[in-house]
């Protein structure tokens, strides 16, 4: 099969869908690889790197779409790259369709066959895929919302550890996942006043057996929400529901009850948000205000640390990547029901249930698309 990746255009999306190692690996399984010039630079792999692993450097994203069977990215096809899948081809990405109903239609249009990351499952119902950008986003959430608070940035002015003699910055996180987890942890590391909120008792007691008092954990309902929200300068939406849009819980009549100055950081953006005020934003202007209240929406916030990301994240897809290339996709989904969960548009049809649902999409079952 010929396998391809391409430089991510998004707004400061450094990241790239293949390493050099991945490539290596790759091109081990018997299979052509191509790669834009330029697709790895932002995490420090030049050509020459890729062409030493095996790759065959080409000058144009055209050049992968056109001639690759299976197309590696990181972030959802933007539209010009979106007018150049076809028929027969497979994209393996990030796609986050449910807040996108342009993304969605071009997909579907295109005949494309795009398996998305953040709807792999694993044991359990995890979401192996997209865990490690969670726990990249999480722990950046903390920094980000910490570098927003400052008063020359337009926050509070708040230091989130304190100092001797005045107290630490209180910082709520909503959601108890990989996220709200990572979030929380980097929190209680900088010595912020940490509390979670969960409605799962069972994440609750694994959170406060995990942290031994560091940080408080409530179960989550409107009026714990309303109190603490109240009291946090620093709010985390690490709520997720998988495929589909992300619940609003933050109205933004509960701004009013929040101090001046105070931050929310929306790691749920790429499903549209969990703050009824959010819209997403870039690493070029990353905040605004709304009501008096910074609102830090980056869609991409794992990108500004392309290289730990894309490590990272070259660490879970690579396996999936080689089943795809080895044995066609179809064969690759019959072997795998977790990798079969990540099919969310085969020729013409929405594949995945919360998608359709959202976005107003017949549902064709993915057992249809493996006759």
């Amino acid at each position: 099969m010929r396998v391809g990746t391409v430089r991510e255009i998004k707004n400061h999306e450094y990241r790239v869908g293949l390493t050099p190692e991945s490539v290596r690996e790759i091109s081990a399984h018997g299979h052509e690889v191509l790669v834009e010039t330029g697709a790895g630079a932002g995490i420090g792999a030049f050509d020459a790197d890729y062409a030493d692993a095996g790759a065959t450097i080409v000058s144009t994203a055209a050049d992968v779409f056109g001639l690759c069977d299976l197309v590696v990215k990181v972030k959802e096809p933007q539209p010009a790259e979106r007018a150049m899948l076809r028929r027969g081809q497979v994209l393996f990405t990030y796609l986050h369709l449910a807040p996108d109903p342009e993304q969605t239609a071009d997909l579907v249009r295109s005949g494309v066959t795009a398996i998305a990351y953040e709807t792999v499952t694993g044991k359990g119902g995890a979401l192996p895929l997209l865990k490690p950008m969670s726990q990249v986003a999480g722990r950046m959430a903390i920094q980000a919302g910490a570098t927003a608070l400052q008063k020359a940035t337009g926050g509070r002015g708040v230091l989130l550890g304190g100092v001797p003699g005045v107290l630490p910055g209180k910082v709520l996180v909503i959601g108890g996942g990989v996220v709200g987890f990572n979030s929380a942890k980097m929190a209680v590391g900088m010595g912020a006043d940490v509390t979670i909120l969960d409605r799962d008792a069972e994440v609750l007691e694994r959170l406060d057996n995990h942290f031994e008092g560091r940080a408080k954990t409530r179960f989550s309902n409107r009026a714990t929400l309303e109190q603490m929200i109240g009291e946090a300068e620093l709010v985390i939406g690490a709520v997720l529901v998988p495929g589909a849009a992300a619940p609003q819980l933050v109205t933004r009549a509960m701004l009013s009850l929040m101090k001046p100055g105070s931050v929310l950081v929306d790691v749920a953006i790429d499903q549209g948000g969990c703050f009824e005020t959010s819209r997403p934003t870039t690493h070029d202007d990353p905040t605004y205000v709304v009501d008096g209240i910074v609102h830090y929406c980056v869609a991409n916030m794992p990108g500004a640390v392309s290289r730990t990301s894309t490590y990272a994240l070259n660490n879970v897809t690579l396996p999936h990547a080689l089943a795809i290339a080895d044995k066609g996709w179809k064969q690759a989904l019959k072997d795998d029901p977790c990798l079969a969960d990540g099919l969310n548009v085969h020729d013409g049809k929405v594949t995945y249930e919360a998608v359709a649902r959202e976005l107003g999409y017949v549902y064709a079952p993915v057992g249809e698309a493996l006759d």
